[in-house]
Parts: C-alpha cells; structure tokens; sequence
C-alpha cells in the first residue's frame, strides 16, 4: 500500500514540475507490480458484441447474372461506402465486357477510393474511376480500389459466369 501511494506522490510531482518548466517533457509512468495494481470495476461497462452477430449485420451478398456467390469482401472504406449504399435496398449495376477479362458498370455514385497498383484475378471485384465497379474473369494491371474477391467459383467458373456476354450484378445485405 505504501508503494501505490509513493508512486502517486511521485507521478503527481512530476506533473507539477512538467508544468513549471514550461517545456515538452516526456512524462513515464510509475513502473507497477502485481502488489501495486488494483482491480477496476468493469460491472457498468456494457457488453461486449458478439463477433459472429457484428460479422452478420456487416455482410452483403451478391450474385451475377441471378446466380449468388460468396464474395469475401475488403475491409476498407469503400466497401464501407458500398455496404451503406445497399443498406436500404439491393443495388442492381448493369456490366458490360470489357477487354475480354472483365465486366464493367455504373454504380451511379463515387465510392472513396484508394487505387493502388494491382494485377487482378479471376473473381476479383474492384472500384475504377470512383464510381465504376469491375468483375474479372481474367486478369489485368491497372490501379484500383480493391473491393472483394469471389471465393465460390473457379476462374472457369468466373469465365462461364461473365464471359458470354452482359450480366447485372445485385449487391444487397444480408
């Protein structure tokens, strides 16, 4: 106990004298023992969420073309812009091929964007220009924002997917 207290009189003269100097000083605290550590009453804190009820609330769904995939999507800030976008209702975004590698539409609004120089896979969903959204069946370089991957097809099956023509993608939650 008397520990606790002499290290209390001494983080409270080192304020005081922090204070006087009228510099920036660098102020440690006391080093603590398990004898000088006392218990805190967390009764009042609230509970914590659960990660699986939190995962569910945060995840959205997607298909292409009407068919759903699993989509592991980014945790970055335009997904966050995305998952707002979808909060109330689905989005549905037209694509249209691209390049023989890719699918690409309109998602009507800019998302924020981080581009970042990247070579891109099949299942690989990507925001280009702010406010077009891209779905790879093949590969390409280019800077992008990476939005997600889809986790439940084979490059073959991204290709039967997206590279037979134009397909609508739907984004909603779950």
């Amino acid at each position: 106990m008397r520990r606790v207290a002499l290290a209390a009189v001494a983080l409270a003269l080192s304020f005081s004298i922090a204070g006087c100097s009228g510099g920036a000083n660098h102020i440690e605290a006391p080093e603590t023992s398990p004898e000088t550590e006392t218990a805190t009453d967390t009764g009042s804190l609230p509970e914590p969420k659960s990660e699986t009820n939190e995962m569910e609330a945060d995840m959205m769904k997607m298909s292409v073309g009407g068919t759903d995939v699993t989509v592991e999507w980014e945790d970055n800030q335009a997904v966050a812009d995305l998952r707002a976008l979808v909060a109330d209702a689905p989005l549905t975004v037209s694509l249209s091929m691209y390049g023989g590698f890719e699918q690409v539409g309109p998602l009507g609004t800019y998302l924020t964007s981080n581009d970042v120089r990247t070579t891109t896979a099949a299942g690989d969903i990507v925001l280009y220009s702010g406010n077009q959204i891209v779905v790879f069946y093949g590969s390409n370089s280019w800077a992008y924002t990476r939005l997600g991957h889809i986790t439940s097809q084979t490059a073959e099956g991204m290709a039967e997917l997206l590279g037979n023509g134009d397909v609508s993608i739907t984004i909603a939650q779950q």
